[in-house]
């Protein structure tokens, strides 16, 4: 049974309290590790010591604090295999995921911000009468909370601390008590490579105690969150009143449309992964697929006979492309909602249910249709292997179709016709639309949602804007 610890002023620490949360493995169903079940008392460690090595972390200048980023990424990397293991038995996801897509997206993460700090210029403006000069300096804000979800652990973890360090803050981090492991290593990465001690601090546990303790501290500055959108606005209510800075990357009901000219193959292939990586359990996953009614019934028979060959098993094995969901209440909330869906009317195409392997918590991938636009299904977020099927006749019940929940964050176009693709581009209402693509990242673009999948963005300048106040100098001559 491994004990994992918070990290707070350099140290690897037990929390205050001395009390500890069961961690689950998502392919057995069994207990294999405890994590810290800290409260305020060790966030109020975590930011004191923040506050005390945030005036010197913050003098050592772009150039220094990139050098330790770095070291930071060329050392995950050097463990890739260590931390991937670790991130495939903690949350369920394939290892082959976790090999190729996760690790590497987390040291990516910090080698782009790591450079990206070195070319952060602000603006400067000439006035002729009377002659001045007005220049903006982005200042880091100090002390900041960074809260991620179980989904994609160490990508999304460090995709919020590395550019608030590059920026110069110090950072006070909850990962989510479901997948804590790869924080935990992270720690240990910290040490390592000698990071300043309370330059990063990562308190585990519960997001009600120790994730509320964060967002409601009055000397963190700043929280940069992901999670439910429920979550997200508790904790704007909190963080409100006290004028913090907060970036919200909340949930998503995705809409994919495919054009009759489309790529056919390609395009089932495609809406496939879209649809069913990491079982479904990114908050950019299609979830809705609408496809135009002269290709339908062809769409429909090559895309659930591509999903029922779909291998789910054991994650750690190679050859499964689905492995568990991460927690049994997860499992039990998608099965409530295919429950839901028969009952609004619903035909299961594929999959639908629970799967018996080693006690774990699996599910078949699951394809619904007949569903309308206004049902619970094809409203509320599922966050599983599970999509809905419906055809729709022009482009404006396309667009319709699509605009009509109260999410925004992601689309996909599947058209070869030019003007359609950006006509509609255009009038989506959503923060990410891909043509031809799903999950084509470039970390210089701004990411995040519309309506209630978000406020603010992340990626980029973005993200170096949000860990920066800006102020403005004027100099008159």
């Amino acid at each position: 049974m491994q004990t994992i610890q918070n990290y707070i002023n350099g140290e690897l620490c037990a929390p205050v309290a001395g009390s500890y949360l069961a961690n689950f493995e998502p392919a057995t169903g069994k207990i294999y590790s405890q994590l810290p079940d800290s409260d305020e008392r060790d966030v109020a460690q975590a930011v004191a010591a923040a506050n005390g090595a945030f005036a010197a972390w913050a003098a050592l200048g772009a150039q220094g604090r990139s050098q330790f980023l770095l070291k930071i990424a060329a050392a995950i990397e050097a463990r890739t295999e260590q931390f991937a293991q670790a991130e495939s038995r903690d949350s369920g996801k394939t290892i082959t995921a976790a090999r190729t897509v996760d690790i590497p997206r987390a040291v990516a993460n910090f080698r782009f911000f790591a450079t990206a700090i070195l070319h952060f210029s602000s603006e400067s403006h000439f006035m002729e009468a009377p002659p001045a000069v007005h220049y903006t300096l982005r200042q880091p804000i100090g002390t900041v909370g960074c809260i991620s979800p179980w989904n994609l652990p160490l990508y999304l973890f460090s995709w919020k601390i590395a550019p608030a360090l590059a920026t110069g803050n110090c950072v006070v981090a909850k990962p989510s008590e479901i997948t804590p492991m790869t924080a935990f290593l992270l720690a240990q990465i910290c040490q390592e490579v000698g990071l300043p001690p309370g330059v990063l601090n990562i308190v585990q546990g519960r997001g009600n105690k120790a994730g509320q303790a964060v967002v409601a501290h009055p000397e963190v500055k700043a929280i940069s969150f992901t999670g439910g959108t429920e979550t997200g606005r508790h904790l704007a209510v909190t963080a409100a009143p006290m004028f913090k800075k907060v970036s919200l990357e909340l949930g998503g009901k995705n809409p994919a449309f495919v054009f009759a000219d489309c790529d056919f193959d390609q395009t089932v292939d495609e809406i496939v992964r879209a649809t069913f990586s990491n079982n479904g359990q990114i908050c950019l996953c299609a979830s809705r697929i609408y496809v135009e009614k002269s290709i339908y019934e062809a769409f429909k028979t090559s895309f659930v006979a591509a999903v029922k060959k779909l291998q789910t098993g054991d994650p750690l094995e190679e050859k499964n492309q689905l492995g568990a969901i991460v927690s049994a209440a997860h499992l039990a909330k998608i099965k409530e909602y295919i429950a839901i869906a028969r009952s609004e009317g619903g035909t299961v195409l594929c999959g639908g249910d629970e799967m018996n392997l080693g006690g774990g918590y699996f599910l078949a991938p699951t394809v619904i249709e007949n569903l309308p636009l206004q049902c619970r299904t094809n409203q509320e977020e599922i966050f599983g292997p599970v999509a809905t099927l419906a055809s729709f006749d022009t482009e404006s019940e396309a667009l319709a179709l699509a605009n009509g929940t109260n999410y925004g964050l992601a689309a996909t176009l599947w058209t070869n016709h030019l003007q359609r693709a950006h006509r509609l581009a255009e009038a989506l209402q959503f923060g990410i639309v891909w043509v031809n693509c799903w999950m084509l990242r470039d970390l210089r673009t701004p990411f995040g949602g519309a309506k209630d999948s978000g406020l603010g963005r992340e990626g980029g300048l973005e993200a170096l804007r949000f860990f920066t106040e800006p102020k403005n100098v004027t100099l008159k001559y």
